[in-house]
């Protein structure tokens, strides 16, 4: 770099400079430091673009785990067609007037988000439960364009894990992880559909583990990030720097819509468990304690007598219960389940959900003070249901079950039809599969216990409130 005098060689700075050897050196030195810090200062862009090498070593890339990963991300497009009338075309005079049949009209719902290929020999698709929901047409575009037809091998709204088909032509699938051993600062990688712009990779860090309590979501224990996730990426896969699946992206808190660095993906051992049972019977059987509880607060703790904490009050037990035969009580504080530390009655069903059914556990609970240990083994909560010729002859026919968690999420309270059989008295009396019952002779239920404890009063005539759709009715049963 060369250096001239403000004013010409003239100058008489610049020549006594020039006459002193000394002088020449120092302004040499000076001239090579101001180079280097002019480069500091004003050559930000000399270094923003990293040099493929430094001292004959690769720079560090994500490229190549993503060249195998990526293949097994698929974009997944639903739709749902839904009826819809025209007020007009509910009068009868403008029917006939214009001639116009009494036909309710179509409209058609589209969907995206995004999944990932787990079984490349049976073409075995995981997503989200919401990407499929109540779709009536399923298609994948995989990485290298094809677009194939899906069938939904089943859905778990309570993890919100779907699994679906497609025919097993030339797929690459992804290898699960074992997401127990993640932990919080692992570095991870989104990818997705974001948008429906196309797939799309981000990177970031584990940020939290086991996090729960996200408002109308069920059976919670995300792994939450700060790798950006957007809509679209639903169902997408979050991976670890070996090209492993740790989790399927499902969720983001946002109050604008957008990424704002929080999202959250379901382990990927849930998802292997929710999977295998969708695969294996449609659905997934979950464990019950078969208790009731609520949150200890100060006021309740000061009324059974107990020191301020937190915990799950036991309100009621049902009857042959792994809960009753372990010998729980009403007015025990379930503190610790398993292992796992309970402070809320919201954390007392998420955590008995996602345990393994059929399998030993042990539940910590204060009874009037004092500290208890007791063994049960979750059963099917789906073993939780009662014939209806149990409760009352005249609703023989019908089987009454507890509702799913995501109901329970969304605030619904009572007792669920699940089925009635054909020409059964409980289908004369006007019982319909799918009804909610959630008051009994005006007294309003949440569960099957307090059903029980109604109707075993044998009154004359049953009056059930009950939700059949989106409308309330009462049904009354003589």
């Amino acid at each position: 770099m060369n250096f001239a005098p403000e004013s010409g060689s003239n100058c008489l700075p610049y020549r006594l400079i020039a006459n002193s050897p000394t002088a020449m050196k120092l302004l040499r030195c000076c001239a090579l430091g101001l180079a280097i810090l002019t480069t500091v200062s004003f050559g930000l862009p000399a270094i923003a673009a990293l040099p493929a090498e430094v001292d004959n070593t690769p720079m560090p890339s994500l490229a190549p785990m993503l060249d195998r990963t990526t293949l097994a991300v698929v974009n997944v497009a639903s739709k749902t067609r839904v009826q819809v009338r025209n007020p007009f075309f509910d009068d009868p005079i403008f029917q006939r007037f214009f001639n116009r049949p009494d036909v309710p009209q179509e409209r058609v719902q589209q969907s995206l988000g995004s999944g990932v290929i787990v079984d490349a020999a049976k073409g075995l698709v995981l997503t989200n439960n919401h990407v499929v929901e109540r779709a009536d047409e399923v298609t994948v575009t995989l990485h290298d364009g094809r677009t194939l037809n899906a069938e939904i091998v089943g859905r778990d709204p309570d993890t919100d894990v779907a699994v679906i088909r497609v025919p097993a032509e030339n797929l690459t699938a992804l290898g699960l992880a074992d997401s127990d051993a993640l932990r919080v600062g692992d570095f991870v990688v989104a990818i997705g559909n974001p948008f429906g712009l196309g797939q799309t990779v981000t990177s970031g860090i584990v940020s939290a583990l086991g996090r729960s309590g996200l408002r109308g979501l069920g059976y919670q224990n995300f792994i939450q990030t700060d790798a950006s996730i957007n809509p679209g990426n639903s169902g997408g896969a979050l991976v670890n720097l070996r090209g492993e699946l740790v989790g399927i992206n499902s969720a983001i808190f946002s109050p604008s819509g957008g990424n704002v660095g929080i999202g959250f993906a379901i382990p990927s051992n849930l998802a292997r468990d929710v999977m295998k049972q969708l695969i294996a019977y449609g659905e997934v059987k979950r464990g019950s304690l078969g208790v009731q509880a609520q949150d200890l607060d100060a006021r309740l703790a000061r009324a059974l007598e107990l020191a301020e904490g937190r915990g799950a009050v036991v309100t009621q037990v049902v009857p042959e219960s792994p809960a009753e035969k372990a010998g729980l009580q009403a007015g025990d504080v379930i503190v610790r389940l398993n292992g796992k530390a309970i402070g809320s009655a919201d954390e007392l069903s998420n955590t008995e959900g996602l345990l393994p059914i059929g399998k030993p556990l042990e539940v910590e609970f204060l009874r009037r003070g004092s500290s208890r240990t007791a063994k049960l083994t979750l059963i099917a909560s789906s073993a939780q249901q009662l014939g209806g010729e149990k409760l009352d002859q005249r609703l023989n026919g019908a089987r009454f079950g507890e509702l799913s968690q995501r109901e329970k999420q969304a605030g619904i309270k009572g007792v669920k039809v699940l089925s009635v059989a054909d020409g059964s008295e409980a289908e004369l009396a006007g019982l319909v599969a799918g009804d909610i019952i959630f008051g009994v002779n005006r007294f309003e239920i949440g569960n099957l216990a307090e059903l029980s404890q109604l109707l075993s009063q044998r009154p004359r005539q049953i009056l059930f409130s009950l939700y059949r759709g989106r409308r309330a009715y009462y049904l009354p049963i003589e």
